[in-house]
């Protein structure tokens, strides 16, 4: 039986993040997952791949993936606290993250929620070598923003 995409993205991520960072979390839909690490359910700031429009996303036509971190509090000033500290440490995670990952509103819900995260357009959801690529960019953002979430106490 082959497993949903994103339940193969978590068996891939959960195989590459290193133990000392502990047990990854995560919960998985259709059209997305977010993983965390702690509490029993996802946090208000979680990284994530999810199923996107293609509106707002460059060059894509049918629907695009976004593949990174969320700060998804209720208030915009909560999100952007979040995003600051990662920003005030880009020094750091940049090398390893890329120029692909844009730090700034989130996709959807602008208005209060921030994102550091890039965009795929239009990729081909059935491709078998999706899911692992897929786990990889979320592995390259965790190994980048854990620690430095860790060290703000996040």
């Amino acid at each position: 039986m082959e497993l949903p995409l994103f339940d193969e993205v978590a068996d891939a991520v959960r195989g590459l993040v290193p133990e000392e960072l502990g047990p990854v979390r995560y919960s998985s839909r259709r059209h997305g997952i977010k993983l965390w690490f702690g509490a029993e359910s996802a946090p208000r700031e979680h990284y994530e791949a999810q199923v996107i429009s293609a509106q707002g996303v460059a060059d894509a036509e049918v629907l695009a993936l976004e593949i990174g971190f969320h700060a998804e509090y209720p208030k915009a000033h909560d999100s952007q606290q979040a995003l600051g500290h990662l920003l005030a440490a880009e020094k750091r995670w940049r090398p390893r993250v890329g120029r692909e990952a844009v730090a700034g509103p989130f996709l959807g819900r602008a208005d209060q929620w921030r994102r550091l995260s890039e965009t795929w357009p239009d990729p081909d959801l059935a491709d078998p070598e999706l899911p692992g690529e897929i786990a990889l960019r979320l592995v390259d953002y965790i190994l980048a923003l854990e620690p430095e979430r860790r060290k703000a106490g996040r």
